[in-house]
């Protein structure tokens, strides 16, 4: 899948792009918790483990 594309779900749904790009490990648990604390920490979270992981 595409970067753009992850990126994109990242923004409409943060934890959905974050299971795109790691599955289900503790970063998705941590970005459900963010984006339900703050859907803008979790965008940020997002954003950032797709910026990371995909180098």
């Amino acid at each position: 899948m595409s970067n753009l594309l992850r990126v994109i779900l990242a923004i409409l749904l943060p934890p959905v792009g974050v299971f795109f790009t790691v599955g289900f490990g503790g970063q998705f648990w941590l970005n459900i918790l963010l984006t339900l604390l703050g859907y803008i920490p979790g965008i940020v979270h997002a954003v950032w483990i797709i910026a990371r992981r995909t180098h």
